[in-house]
């Protein structure tokens, strides 16, 4: 029979001779011209028969000719990848520079920061397994993608879905503590940064630790970066949690500020501490939850174009908005950066002045 094949678009499982197979419009071209056509091959005693029809004609774009269509195609990747690699650097950038102003100023360490700066990891190491699968899976374009199944491309998904699996549990302990604040209004407990520590870090160790451990005994297959796997779930299904969860704590979150702010009781000052402290998060919980919940429920090859989009180049830039939100944006940052800023400047000026003074006394 036929051996499976990877024609650089598309991959043909094995089947015997005389029977053949059929694909649709593959998902790579549906981002040029969305089409439902049917490309088939038949299995002869010379091997894979060319597409009937062909991708081009199929797939319906403008140049039929098989040269412009794989030039087509490259140029769209091309471009993606560009996009998102501008902006996973500008969010790593941001990110890193966050961290350091958390960490250099003394007045900025606190619970909710150090918060702020387990997140920042997560999205940092998020940036870093986007960068690393793509090197290590699509860095030889001859590579069998039918066949591929490397202990480090499967090393380089694992990172990847530990990465994302804690950007978003996170994002989860940020609205744990969010509410956790409007609860005790305002009293901080340290002692609960090791409950949150347990979540962020330990729930996506412990999800993936099974998701791999289940792979290798029963889908010991591919490179594992496959979405139609039944064991997919037990990555997505967490995920989903995690934003269900958050949803939920956004709903209670706006209640119980939607209270302090209307009570007669609480001074302005406080209201304004509520208004500041709640912005950032409530933005970040359905920004970061909505499009993945509504792509959830679609099958992965419904909605490819904007799934790419979403996930790859405005998912990109996810990290310098939150550093943004949370750091360069935040008043008490700015405050403590100008004040350090100014003691600096004049640090500089008094030494200036005591040099020019010792050249005139000398």
């Amino acid at each position: 029979g036929c051996l499976t094949h990877w024609d650089g678009v598309s991959c043909w499982w094995a089947v015997p001779i005389g029977q053949s197979r059929a694909t649709s419009c593959p998902d790579i071209l549906r981002v040029f011209k969305k089409s439902k056509a049917l490309i088939q091959r038949n299995c002869t005693e010379s091997g894979w028969s060319s597409p009937s029809p062909p991708y081009a004609t199929a797939c319906q774009l403008e140049d039929s000719s098989s040269s412009n269509h794989t030039e087509a195609k490259a140029s769209y990747f091309v471009t993606m990848k560009v996009l998102y690699t501008c902006g996973y650097s500008t969010s790593l950038a941001a990110l890193f520079l966050a961290i350091g102003i958390f960490s250099c100023f003394r007045k900025l360490h606190c619970t909710r920061n150090s918060i702020h700066i387990h997140f920042f990891t997560s999205f940092i190491l998020r940036g870093v397994a986007v960068l690393i699968k793509d090197a290590v899976l699509f860095s030889d374009d001859s590579t069998d993608h039918c066949t591929m199944s490397t202990v480090n491309c499967k090393a380089a998904i694992t990172f990847f879905q530990y990465s994302v699996l804690a950007n978003f549990y996170w994002l989860l302990v940020e609205g744990l503590y969010l509410q956790t604040l409007l609860l005790l209004t305002f009293t901080s407990d340290r002692r609960y940064i090791w409950w949150y520590i347990l979540i962020g870090w330990g729930v996506p160790m412990l999800t993936v630790c099974t998701w791999v451990v289940t792979r290798l005994q029963y889908d010991n297959h591919g490179c594992w970066d496959d979405h139609t796997s039944l064991y997919w779930w037990v990555i997505k299904a967490p995920i989903l949690l995690a934003i269900f969860v958050n949803f939920l704590i956004f709903l209670n979150v706006t209640r119980m500020l939607a209270q302090k702010i209307w009570s007669p009781d609480i001074s302005k000052s406080y209201k304004q501490q509520y208004m500041r402290l709640t912005k950032s998060t409530l933005l970040l919980i359905p920004l970061f939850g909505v499009h993945y919940v509504v792509f959830a429920l679609f099958p992965e090859q419904v909605a490819v174009a904007p799934r790419l989009y979403f996930e790859l180049v405005l998912g990109s830039y996810q990290g310098f908005l939150v550093a943004l939100l949370y750091c360069f944006l935040n008043g008490e940052v700015q405050a403590e950066v100008k004040r350090n800023w100014g003691k600096w400047q004049s640090s500089m000026e008094s030494n200036v002045f005591n040099l020019v003074t010792q050249d005139f006394t000398a």
